[in-house]
C-alpha cells in the first residue's frame, strides 16, 4: 500500500494480538482467524507487533511469519496496516525493518532504543538511520510510559524537523491532562497523535487524533462504532467514555496494581472476556498470564458497566 501521510493515519486502529497455544507458543491458526475478524470490525486500520503483540519476545522467523499473514490479508481486503518493527536493540530493530520493506506497509512503528536512554541527539541518529532504510515508508515513534527515553511534546518538532518521514506518535496522554494537550497542539504539526483507547473521545476533542486501541481488544466491532459515534454524536460518545473509564479503572487496573500483572496481560485477557477470536489465555514466557478462569466473572461485571460491547 502506499505510504501513509500524518493526515491519513488517524481513528481506531485494532492491535493484532499474538494467539497463542496453552504453552505461549504461536498458533497461527488461531491468528489468521483473529486477522480475518479484525478485518471484519472494518477499523481505520490494523498494526502489528505493539506490547499485545508480544515484538520482544519473537524470533526473526517468527516475526516475519506473523507480518506476511497480516500483510496478504490487509492487502487482500484493503485495510491500512501497520508493522511494528521494535526491539530493544536497534541493530534488530533496523534488520526488522529490511525484512518486511517488501510488505509495504503504510507505516512501520518503531520504540528508541531500550537497554540504555539515548540522548535526544541519539535519537535522532537512530531515527535517520531508520527512516534512511524505511525510504518512502512512514514511521510511528511508540514511546509509552515505560520506556527509558520518555519524549515531550516540544521534543516531537525537534525529531520531526530531522526526520521527516516520521508522521506519528503514539504515546500516553497523563489522563487528559489540557495543559500537556495546549502544548500537544503547538507541537504536532505534521504527526499524528495516539493515545491510549479509553480517553479517545475526550482525547479527540482536546487535540489528538486517534488510538492503537486497547478497547478494540474487548470488542472491534464496538470500539470502531464508538469512534464513529465520536464523529457524529459526541455526547453520547463522551458518556460512552465514561463507562469504559469505569471499567478499566475497577476491573482492569487492579490486576496491574494490585495482582502484578504486565499491561499486555490485560489486553488479552480483554480479548477473552469480550469472546470475539480464540487468542489463548497465555502470554510468551516468561510473563505471567491471567487465569482464564477468571474470564466469566469479569464479563459479567463488564456487561453491567459497557454492555454496548456485548
Amino acid at each position: 500500500m502506499k505510504p501513509l501521510q500524518s493526515g491519513e493515519i488517524y481513528g481506531n486502529w485494532a492491535t493484532l494480538l499474538l494467539a497463542t497455544d496453552k504453552n505461549g507458543d504461536i498458533n497461527y491458526s488461531k491468528l489468521n482467524d483473529e486477522i480475518d475478524v479484525l478485518i471484519l470490525s472494518n477499523p481505520n486500520g490494523i498494526y502489528s507487533n505493539g506490547t499485545a503483540g508480544e515484538f520482544y519476545s519473537q524470533t526473526e522467523e517468527e516475526f516475519l511469519k506473523v507480518n506476511e499473514l497480516l500483510a496478504a490479508k490487509c492487502e487482500k481486503a484493503g485495510i491500512p496496516f501497520q508493522i511494528g518493527v521494535s526491539h530493544m536493540s536497534p541493530q534488530i530493530s533496523l534488520q526488522r525493518l529490511k525484512m518486511i520493506k517488501h510488505l509495504l506497509p503504510g507505516a512501520v512503528q518503531i520504540i528508541l532504543p531500550d537497554w540504555f536512554p539515548p540522548t535526544l541527539e541519539e535519537s535522532i541518529i537512530f531515527l535517520q538511520k531508520m527512516a534512511e532504510q524505511a525510504g518512502n515508508i512512514s514511521m510511528v515513534l511508540y514511546n509509552p510510559p515505560h520506556a527509558k527515553k520518555k519524549l515531550q511534546p516540544e521534543e516531537w518538532t525537534f525529531l520531526k524537523k530531522q526526520v521527516p518521514s516520521l508522521m506519528g506518535v503514539k504515546v500516553f496522554d497523563y489522563n487528559s491532562d489540557k495543559q500537556w494537550y495546549e502544548s500537544v497542539r503547538k507541537n504536532s504539526e505534521g504527526l499524528s497523535v495516539f493515545i491510549p483507547g479509553h480517553n479517545l473521545a475526550t482525547g479527540i476533542t482536546l487535540g489528538a487524533h486517534g488510538a492503537y486501541s486497547n478497547v478494540a481488544c474487548l470488542n472491534p466491532f464496538t470500539a470502531q462504532k464508538w469512534f464513529n459515534q465520536i464523529q457524529s454524536d459526541l455526547s453520547s460518545a463522551l458518556e460512552l467514555e465514561k463507562r469504559i473509564k469505569q471499567f478499566m479503572s475497577e476491573v482492569i487496573e487492579p490486576f496491574i496494581s494490585k495482582q502484578f500483572f504486565p499491561n499486555h496481560a490485560c489486553d488479552r485477557f480483554m480479548a477473552l472476556v469480550g469472546g470475539w477470536a480464540d487468542v489463548g489465555a497465555n502470554l510468551r514466557w516468561p510473563y505471567k498470564s491471567i487465569p482464564d478462569e477468571l474470564t466469566e466473572p469479569v464479563r459479567k461485571k463488564a456487561r453491567k458497566i459497557i454492555p454496548e460491547f456485548f
